[in-house]
């Protein structure tokens, strides 16, 4: 299997176990992956059976590819991850970056939004005023967060049920997980006819489920939504602000932003 960053093998280790071979490209996120699973040592995880972090390798427990959340109805899945947060929920890793750094950078870098009439000025400002306030908020680096755990990166195994993969771990709080089951099987929100009682349906399911702080989780989801649309406008600039020809899928997924974005406001 080919994702956007790894290359997985299937094998067999030297007794016979069934085993993935996982073959990173190098990008920070993947830095500390192994650590992440190390400490989980299969709770809720993966199993790491070995690693080797100069060469981005990791002999990995397989799981089943192609058998992953997108075969539950949308809600039932979101019960499963909710469920995996508490189990994957640890304290803090002293070598993993800090949620409050990137927001404190994000508070910084969201200020280009304010020269573009793409997106509503107030909306940027929230996100701007949230993410500084994070940053200064202890609670925001509060434990070790998976940060992707979504409808795909969650796959049916032998051992258990359903176990995550592909953590992009941070030292950060709970509340900013959500995020990505709101973005993710977007076009079964779409087949609603009502996006914003599907994203809200979704984003309670997993509050109530898991028992995160309602406010805390409703700002990290415009944080990082406006860091998405950032992203999306800037291409893969790192300072200033001039505006890319924007392509078919970057305005789709700017207008998923912003209607995520809409549908946490109180």
């Amino acid at each position: 299997m080919t994702g956007e960053t790894a290359l997985v093998l299937p094998v067999r280790t030297e007794i016979g176990e069934r085993a993935v071979l996982k073959l990173g490209w190098p990008h920070p996120e993947a830095n500390y992956e192994h650590l992440a699973l190390r400490a989980w040592a299969g709770e809720g995880a993966v199993r790491l059976l070995r690693a080797d972090p100069r060469r981005q390798a990791m002999l990995l427990e397989r799981a089943e590819p192609g058998h992953d959340l997108h075969r539950l109805p949308v809600v039932a899945a979101c019960e499963v991850i909710a469920g995996l947060y508490a189990r994957l929920h640890r304290p803090a890793l002293p070598q993993l970056d800090r949620l409050s750094g990137h927001a404190r950078r994000w508070a910084d870098e969201l200020v280009a939004l304010r020269r573009t009439q793409r997106v509503p000025r107030r909306f940027v400002d929230q996100a701007i005023a949230l993410a500084a306030d994070f940053a200064s908020d202890p609670q925001t680096d509060s434990g070790l967060v998976h940060t992707d755990l979504h409808f795909a990166n969650v796959l049916a195994a032998a051992r258990e049920p359903w176990l995550a993969i592909d953590p992009k771990p941070l030292t950060g709080e709970p509340a900013y997980e959500v995020a990505p089951v709101l973005w993710n099987r977007w076009e079964d929100a779409v087949a609603t006819g009502d996006l914003r009682a599907a994203v809200l349906t979704r984003m309670f399911t997993l509050i109530d489920v898991a028992g995160l702080d309602e406010d805390r989780v409703r700002a990290w989801v415009v944080v990082r939504e406006m860091v998405n649309v950032r992203e999306a406008l800037m291409g893969d600039q790192d300072d200033g602000f001039a505006p890319v020809q924007e392509s078919v899928e970057d305005a789709a997924w700017i207008t998923t932003a912003m209607t995520i974005v809409k549908a946490a406001q109180r």
